[in-house]
């Protein structure tokens, strides 16, 4: 693995999930390999993804954790989202949410799912990076049009 080129001393443990395919990396270092909020971590598990897409013509979907760093995101991101739901439910406002990436949109899209007044809604297009917006069911589409600016914080909702 390229990691041990890059002088890591690591070891990995595959899991099949329900997801595909979780690599935990285990290291003395796992800071170096998270980087500031996650992009490194989320820099290896794309180029991961990619060469395994590249290498077999149906791949499954890989997931890169280091010492459970996304484990702990995911808890966090789901109970933000519960507080960021209830104060849709009370306000009626849409509320528009940091830059995410795919695997933490795939999250807030599987929060959801089953949520009878609540949605989420990401915007068109194939950036990487994009705004998702949460909102009631059965309103209109949130095209960036009247949706509110609220920003919501890594401290919560």
């Amino acid at each position: 693995m390229i990691l041990g080129t890059l002088g890591f001393v690591f070891e990995v443990h595959e899991e099949e999930t329900s997801d595909g395919l979780v690599l935990q990396v285990r290291t003395r270092d796992p800071g170096r390999l998270i980087g500031r909020e996650g992009h490194t971590l989320e820099d290896l598990q794309f180029l991961v993804n990619r060469l395994s897409h590249s290498s077999e013509e149906v791949a499954q979907r890989v997931v890169v954790d280091v010492e459970g760093y996304r484990t702990n995101q995911r808890r966090e991101l789901v109970s933000r989202l519960g507080r960021i739901a209830q104060r849709v439910r009370q306000t009626g406002e849409p509320i528009r949410l940091e830059p995410m990436n795919s695997f933490d949109r795939r999250i807030v899209h599987n929060v959801f799912q089953d949520d009878r007044d609540v949605e989420a809604v990401s915007p068109p297009g194939e950036s990487r990076l994009k705004r998702m917006t949460v909102q009631l069911r059965n309103r209109p589409r949130a095209e960036g049009a009247n949706v509110s600016a609220t920003r919501v914080s890594d401290t919560g909702a």
